[in-house]
């Protein structure tokens, strides 16, 4: 949907949230959980859809059959296509993701070539007039050897990821050459990624940029919130430096992460959140303002060590929903959705608004809602009122 004070931004909510890893499973989620999110969030005007497409998805939709059925039935029922969720490549919900999330990763050609199928599927459910964009790895999991090795090491890990994004960004360009769609390919930094924040978003896309290869080309950072509370950044001064160094924000995610002051009821409390299908990254800030990082949450330090508590604060890679603010003695970090960010965000530095809480089916029992639509519909609620529409 178009915002009403800032119609050049489209918002949505993602289709990660609904359990599906082929596209009839995809269509009847949209079919059966969409069109009542649509009813209930803007039932008079279009609505946008956030995809998320598997590879195997997204080689039943490529079909031209199905593509051209799907595109009808968006155009029969108020509906549009302007982004997709091209992060997790293979089965996303049911069994245990974890790292498995970010495989095959950018070195792959088995990335480029599901991301380049997103960019064909994609241009052919555009709007005209209307940007796409395409979320992904923020180029692998794990801080990889070219972040710190001789330049040797650095030139053989970094070479198949730079060939392979700078493939994508040539594909990209042909397509709007070929279609009159202009598609953005945007980087996700997360948690413990070769790419974890803004600042090593800004370093990477800004030393691409100086490159003949991919100087002008369409990729960029897409920004999300939930992935920067945990790094502990300010999300409004991370997306000005962006701005500043010219790299593109084509998509922001909107969710929020836990947080807690850890006292033993605290992590006895985060215990409940421990599910076995995702991962959630925690970064402790010690009072020095150290920041340690442990890989997921079994991981966490359960008693106290010499210096204390473990640590000041802990952030949780958990997205939480929007209208969600405390459980017990957790807490969310809603605190960061402040008046200044809406403001940013319906300035024009990013079209794409997408509220990226796919975590219903994990939460803890009591802070569960049982009707996911209306769950839905409740951050709309919010974040409608918070961005003023």
């Amino acid at each position: 949907m178009r915002l009403p004070n800032a119609p050049d931004v489209h918002l949505t909510y993602c289709l990660n949230i609904h359990r599906g890893e082929t596209w009839p499973e995809n269509f009847a989620a949209i079919r059966e959980k969409a069109l009542a999110v649509k009813k209930l969030v803007c039932p008079d005007k279009p609505f946008g859809l956030g995809l998320r497409l598997s590879n195997a998805a997204s080689i039943q939709l490529a079909e031209p059959k199905a593509l051209t059925d799907f595109r009808a039935f968006l155009g029969a029922n108020g509906l549009y296509a302007f982004t997709i969720n091209g992060f997790p490549y293979g089965q996303f919900h049911g069994t245990p993701v974890k790292t498995s999330v970010y495989l095959p990763d950018w070195s792959s050609r088995e990335r480029l070539e599901y991301t380049n199928r997103l960019a064909d599927i994609l241009a052919a459910l555009l709007p005209e007039g209307v940007p796409g964009s395409i979320s992904t790895v923020p180029l692998c999991y794990g801080k990889p050897l070219w972040l710190t090795a001789d330049r040797t090491d650095r030139a053989k890990e970094l070479d198949p990821i730079i060939g392979n994004l700078a493939k994508c960004a040539a594909h990209l360009d042909d397509v709007a050459e070929r279609t009159g769609r202009t598609i953005k390919l945007a980087l996700e930094p997360e948690p413990d990624c070769a790419i974890e924040n803004t600042g090593e978003a800004e370093a990477f896309l800004s030393w691409q940029s100086q490159s003949e290869e991919f100087r002008g080309r369409p990729i960029g950072v897409c920004l999300d919130i939930c992935h920067l509370a945990v790094e502990f950044e300010d999300p409004e001064k991370g997306i000005q430096s962006l701005a500043y160094s010219n790299v593109i924000i084509p998509k922001v995610q909107l969710s929020s992460a836990l947080r807690l002051k850890p006292t033993r009821a605290a992590r006895r409390k985060l215990a409940e959140f421990n599910d076995p299908v995702y991962l959630h990254q925690l970064k402790v800030r010690k009072a020095s303002g150290e920041i340690v990082s442990y890989a997921d949450l079994p991981d966490a330090p359960e008693v106290r060590t010499a210096d204390g508590p473990p640590g000041e604060e802990w952030r949780v890679h958990f997205h939480v929903p929007l209208y969600f603010s405390e459980y017990g003695e957790l807490h969310s970090t809603r605190d960061l959705f402040t008046p200044a960010l809406a403001k940013l965000l319906t300035s024009g530095v990013t079209p794409h608004l997408e509220i990226e809480t796919y975590t219903f089916d994990v939460l803890p029992p009591a802070a569960r809602e049982p009707d996911v639509v209306k769950s839905i519909a409740r951050e709309f609620e919010w974040v409608l009122a918070w961005l003023g529409s």
